[in-house]
């Protein structure tokens, strides 16, 4: 029998996020940290909106794009935060979370043989839809130095004249980082010059700590050449409704929509009457989330300080990311003995590319109590590495 499998398909790495929570859920009294979803539930009135949707039979398809209602109501909250408008018949689709925007986004945009830009470290499914789409992935390594941020000299460095997409993952998962409005001017002048589309995945704009999250959208010149992806699992705690949206210019819309319908059809029904309710009557709840997630980020930078372990301060996304080069072992190494040794479960850098060498993700979607538990273990661990080292 001939080979069955693509070779593509075969030739990408799986994720290097599974292997640890595998062995985590056999593992008594072990804790994870590495899960990236929210610890809290769904707020009770947007489980109820959804409720209510079955008691009425709402269980048909809605139009590929989404419900009209779900539609107008994105459009309006994007114009309440960022100032921006868009028309919710021709520039918005909703989807099965943010990852199948990504995904179809890509696929719309690409052909074979041009390049999608991925700053790294950051979310896994970029560079596996860019090979995916048939493109090129081209890797733009980001340095502690600068925060984790993507410079308008490392973007010129990467582009060539076969540069179609930047991607532009901020708040960024895993390192937290985020990028501040000068930010986005500065690399926006050189996205102009080269004549590049930007994707801008924004799941996390909710989630900032310094001032309020700005938009690649709203700067002059910048929606019509961006798609702009957001949704509700990490806001809302929504994870397991799968929804999200994307917007962007019609013609780039209408082609997303065309595979979303033939691949897809409809994101589901229930999830999207809920969502609705979300965008409405959400706001309160995400700043009680806000809150809670900004008070585990000062502990934990607070013990990473008592501890002595060098991390950057994140100001996005429920991440950190501390780096852990002292010890003179990769990612992995410390991530494998840490869970062995101390029963807690953290990510490796590299599991969200090469420059992630030398760190470590720890989430704080965790209650204060469990991530106390956890970080007096990492305490325990780093205090016996440092007197292995001594004894060497």
């Amino acid at each position: 029998m001939r080979n069955p499998l693509a070779d593509k398909v075969v030739d990408i790495k799986p994720s290097g996020i599974r292997k640890f929570f595998d062995i985590v859920s056999e593992m008594q009294d072990a804790i994870s940290l590495g899960v990236g979803e929210p610890d809290f539930d769904t707020p009770w009135h947007i489980r109820d909106e959804g409720i209510y949707s079955l008691e009425k039979g709402r269980t048909f398809y809605t139009s590929n794009a989404g419900l009209k209602d779900l539609r107008q109501e994105i459009c309006n909250t994007i114009r309440r935060k960022q100032g921006v408008s868009y028309d919710w018949q021709h520039e918005v689709l909703v989807t099965v979370g943010g990852s199948e925007a990504i995904d179809i986004g890509l696929r719309a945009m690409c052909n074979p043989g041009d390049e999608v830009l991925i700053p790294q470290p950051s979310y896994v499914s970029y560079e596996p839809c860019a090979i995916l789409a048939g493109a090129t992935p081209v890797i733009i390594d980001l340095k502690a130095e600068n925060e984790f941020r993507l410079t308008a000299e490392e973007l010129e460095a990467a582009i060539t004249d076969k540069t179609k997409v930047l991607i532009l993952p901020f708040p960024n998962n895993p390192t937290g980082a985020i990028m501040e409005k000068s930010d986005l001017e500065a690399i926006a002048k050189v996205i102009e010059e080269h004549d590049i589309f930007v994707m801008s995945d924004e799941i996390y704009s909710e989630l900032t700590y310094k001032e309020k999250h700005v938009s690649i959208v709203s700067l002059p010149g910048m929606k019509e050449r961006t798609i702009y992806i957001n949704g509700f699992s990490k806001a809302y705690a929504m994870t397991g409704w799968r929804l999200g949206y994307c917007c962007g210019p019609a013609a780039i819309i209408q082609q997303m929509t065309k595979i979303h319908q033939f691949a897809i059809m409809c994101a589901p029904t229930t999830s999207q009457y809920a969502a609705v309710e979300a965008l409405k009557n959400g706001d309160p709840d995400i700043e009680e989330m806000r809150t809670a997630y900004n008070q585990r980020r000062r502990f934990l930078m607070n013990a990473f300080r008592e501890m002595g372990l060098e991390c950057f301060e994140p100001y996005g996304a429920f991440y950190v990311f501390p780096c852990i080069k002292e010890f003179g072992m990769t990612s992995e190494e410390f991530a494998t003995r840490f869970l062995e040794e101390e029963k807690v479960a953290a990510v490796p850098g590299t599991a969200f590319g090469d420059s992630g060498e030398g760190y470590l993700r720890i989430s704080y979607a965790y209650s204060l109590e469990k991530l106390k538990t956890a970080i007096g273990r990492l305490g325990h661990f780093v205090e016996k590495l440092r007197a292995e080292q001594k004894n060497k």
